[in-house]
C-alpha cells in the first residue's frame, strides 16, 4: 500500500466541526485585520484549504510579524525554536486579554 503523507494527515478529528457549524464562515472573518506585534490563535478553519497552516500549529498562539498579499506572517514557537508561518486571516482568531 502506498504511504500517504498528505497535509491533512492525521486530521480527521483534529479539524472536524460541530454539526451546527458546518459550511463556509462568515465574511468577517476575511476582513480581520491585525496589527503587528499582537498576538493570534491558530484555529484552522477546515473549509477553507487555501492559506491553512500546517496540522502542529493548531491551537497555538503566535505573534504577527508582518503581512504577505492577503495572509499574514506570523511568528510561532515550537519547542526551542521559533518557526515562521504564513496563514490567511480565515484561521486566525485575535487573542483577547
Amino acid at each position: 500500500m502506498a504511504l500517504h503523507n498528505g497535509p491533512r494527515k492525521k486530521t480527521r478529528y483534529k479539524f472536524k466541526k460541530a454539526l451546527r457549524a458546518r459550511g463556509l464562515p462568515p465574511v468577517t472573518s476575511v476582513i480581520q485585520d491585525f496589527d503587528i506585534g499582537q498576538k493570534v490563535h491558530i484555529v484552522v478553519e477546515p473549509s477553507i484549504q487555501k492559506g491553512m497552516p500546517h496540522r502542529r500549529f493548531h491551537g497555538k498562539t503566535a505573534t504577527v510579524i508582518g503581512s504577505r498579499g492577503r495572509a499574514w506572517v506570523l511568528e510561532v514557537p515550537d519547542g526551542n525554536a521559533v518557526k515562521v508561518v504564513i496563514a490567511k486571516p480565515q484561521h486566525l482568531k485575535a487573542q483577547k486579554y
